[in-house]
C-alpha cells in the first residue's frame, strides 16, 4: 500500500502538469536564511542606538563632575533607558552570540569597572545628553508608521520618555 501510493502521487502529480515543488509550501531548507524582516532590522537599529544612549549616560555619570549630583541626577534616567533595552530586547528573537550568556552579558561585562572613569572617556555634558534625547525621541516617532502595532506602541512609549527627560535635561 505504501509502495503504491510512493509511486502513485508523483503519478497523479505528473499527469496533473503540477511539479512536486508546487505542492509542498514553505521555505527551501537548502536556500539558506531567508532575510531578515522589516521589523527586525528596524528593532536591531533601535537597540544599537538604545545602547548608544545608555553608553553616554555612563560617561556622563563618570565624567569630571562630582560624582554624586551626577549619579543623583542622571542615574534614575539612565535606569530608564537599561529598561527600555530590557523590553526592546524581549521583542527581537535571536539566538545568543558566541561568548554571551543567556542573560546577554558577555563572560567579561559581570567583572564591573568599579565605578570609576573609563580610561580614555570622554566627558560628556548634559546638552549632549539633551540632543541625543531629542534625536532619539524623533528619530522613534519618524518608524511608528513603519512597523507592526505592538512595535510602534512600544516605540511611541520609548519616544515619550526620551521627550520627558529632554525636558528633565533643560530642554
Amino acid at each position: 500500500m505504501l509502495l503504491a501510493s510512493a509511486v502513485t502521487v508523483p503519478l497523479l502529480l505528473a499527469t496533473a502538469g503540477c511539479r512536486s515543488s508546487d505542492v509542498f509550501t514553505g521555505p527551501d531548507p537548502l536556500a539558506g536564511r531567508p532575510p531578515l524582516g522589516h521589523d527586525v532590522l528596524t528593532l536591531q537599529a533601535v537597540i544599537a542606538a538604545e545602547e548608544n544612549l545608555i553608553a553616554l549616560y555612563r560617561t556622563a555619570i563618570a565624567g569630571d563632575s562630582p560624582a554624586a549630583v551626577r549619579s543623583r541626577m542622571l542615574g534614575p534616567l539612565l535606569a530608564q533607558h537599561e529598561q527600555h533595552l530590557v523590553q526592546l530586547r524581549a521583542r527581537l528573537v535571536e539566538p545568543p552570540a558566541r561568548g554571551v550568556r543567556g542573560d546577554g552579558q558577555s563572560p567579561r561585562a559581570q567583572g564591573g569597572s568599579g565605578g570609576g572613569r573609563p580610561p580614555g572617556a570622554s566627558t560628556v555634558g548634559i546638552a549632549r545628553l539633551r540632543a541625543a534625547e531629542r534625536a532619539s525621541a524623533a528619530s522613534l516617532v519618524r518608524q511608528l508608521a513603519t512597523v507592526s502595532p505592538a512595535l510602534a506602541q512600544l516605540f511611541a512609549s520609548i519616544a515619550a520618555s526620551d521627550a520627558t527627560h529632554a525636558t528633565a535635561l533643560g530642554g
